[in-house]
């Protein structure tokens, strides 16, 4: 693991900025930057932005000084990186636009999740993949993808009435069931501890007492039943918003193949802790697992956008896997 950094070139606030970045581990990056004494406001998503004051103290301590164009490659190979569009939407307040969108009215809610998202030690379970499971959602959903995401008001504390939502946006008889779908995105990993199971249960535990107040009794409970379809991905037979939220998680296996390999490096990237051969062996019982468990995207339109190309890639990743068995 390597912290680098390049020439200050960047103009703002009457200075100029470098770039530091890992390329390997965020949760690396965020120590060598505490330790020069940046703080964490200086973080954009997958590089600090260093003032040009900082830049000999920053190499003294250890940061390799490269280009601007070979920090670029190191942190594109990484899997780090946030590209252009992405990093956009991943912003802190982008994020609550959307938030404030769906629960008006609980900006601190918003405010806890966002921050949750926005955790270290986070690569793919952060906010990247937060902004593509709601756009994913929005597209099965008949809705365009993109900020705000606004539904017809959900079920409110103390209140009366449900909304069934846009058109697919959940089973008719599930209360609020349009925004329910979007509000178990929005917990589905905000506990990520890396304890499967127990992070989905902790989420789901999260969501009744962070809601609680804010939206009526059967609401809750359906967004934490919702997270918790996200365990095991195998909603029941007829659980329309179940399976929505199911694809809408995964949606990502069915990415076009550069957008996957940038995936894998970033799942990589996450559990940079663990040894490269117990890595690979769990990485490819998972991969085991989704292609030999049946039909992995449960609606019809998840199925016909995303089935074949994520069999593709997942195949096509535990034949490089092999190459190293």
């Amino acid at each position: 693991m390597t912290v680098l950094i390049d020439p200050p070139a960047w103009p703002a606030h009457g200075t100029l900025f470098s770039h530091l970045v890992s390329d390997a581990s965020l949760a690396e990056l965020h120590a060598f930057a505490a330790s020069i004494g940046v703080s964490r406001r200086a973080f954009d998503l997958d590089h600090y932005d260093v003032a040009a004051e900082r830049y000999d103290v920053a190499v003294a301590a250890g940061a390799v000084p490269v280009g601007g164009r070979e920090l670029a490659r190191r942190l594109g190979s990484s899997g780090l990186r946030v590209p252009g569009r992405a990093r956009r939407a991943a912003k802190a307040d982008a994020l609550l636009a959307r938030w404030d969108a769906l629960l008006p009215g609980a900006r601190d809610v918003g405010v806890d999740l966002v921050e949750r998202w926005h955790e270290p030690h986070r690569v793919y379970h952060g906010p990247e993949h937060l902004v593509h499971a709601l756009d994913s959602l929005a597209l099965l959903e008949g809705r365009p993808p993109g900020v705000p995401d606004g539904v017809a008001a959900p079920g409110r504390a103390g209140g009366g009435g449900s909304s069934s939502g846009p058109a697919g946006g959940g089973s008719g008889d599930a209360p609020g069931s349009a925004a329910a779908t979007q509000l178990a995105l929005w917990f589905h990993d905000a506990v990520h501890d890396g304890e499967a199971g127990r992070d989905e249960e902790r989420s789901a535990d999260l969501a009744e007492s962070r809601l609680a107040g804010h939206l009526d009794a059967a609401t809750v409970a359906e967004v934490a039943r919702l997270v918790l379809v996200t365990t095991d991905h195998s909603p029941a037979a007829g659980d329309q918003s179940g399976a929505l939220v199911s694809d809408a998680d995964l949606a990502i296996l069915g990415s076009a193949p550069d957008r996957y390999a940038r995936y894998v490096r970033q799942v990589r990237a996450e559990y940079a802790h663990v040894p490269d051969d117990a890595f690979r062996t769990g990485r490819a019982a998972v991969l085991r697992g989704l292609l030999g468990g049946g039909a992995l995207f449960r609606t019809p339109q998840g199925a016909e956008r995303w089935e074949d190309q994520a069999r593709d890639n997942l195949t096509a990743e535990l034949a490089a896997l092999n190459t190293y068995a």
